[in-house]
């Protein structure tokens, strides 16, 4: 009979060589979106995208008219960073802003047709890169993984979202 219960992490004092590179799950998060990002690199490029005018546009296109802070937390970008790339999409027409109808003080963001056009541009790309990552993974492992990692942000959390 196999023990079932989940693996343990390493205990706080085991050391990283001791654990290995290859076997830091943190590492292997970072590598995975490094090279995904570098994959859609060319492409968000010949559309004036960086990477986190591309995340902003993401998130604008599954989320209507998140806060600013809202939408750097959804979009794993600092916010000052995220301002400047919202300054960027507006001036190229890509978004717009408003101000929120319950605090003046707070700003929404709304994706423009024209922004949406520009993220459709690119989904077919960042949709192959995200197949090759799962490429040889069955659907009740990549289900799994997926639901490991949703455990694994509900544990770091910092915001509600």
């Amino acid at each position: 009979m196999t023990d079932q219960s989940p693996a343990k992490p390493p205990p706080t004092d085991t050391r990283l060589g001791e654990i290995g590179l290859s076997n830091y799950a943190p590492y292997l998060m970072n590598r995975i979106m490094g090279r995904y990002n570098a994959s859609l690199r060319d492409e968000m490029a010949d559309l004036g995208l960086s990477t986190p005018k591309m995340r902003a546009l993401a998130v604008l296109s599954v989320i209507d008219a998140p806060l600013i802070r809202e939408l750097a937390v959804y979009a794993v970008v600092e916010q000052s960073t995220l301002s400047r790339a919202l300054d960027q999409l507006a001036a190229e027409g890509l978004i717009r802003r408003e101000a929120d109808a319950t605090d003046s003080r707070a700003t929404r963001v709304f994706i423009t047709e024209a922004g949406r056009t520009t993220f459709e541009t690119l989904w077919p790309r960042m949709a192959e890169s995200y197949a090759r990552m799962f490429k040889g993974i069955d659907e009740a492992e990549r289900r799994a993984f997926v639901g490991t990692l949703q455990k694994m942000l509900a544990n770091i959390r910092k915001h509600e979202i």
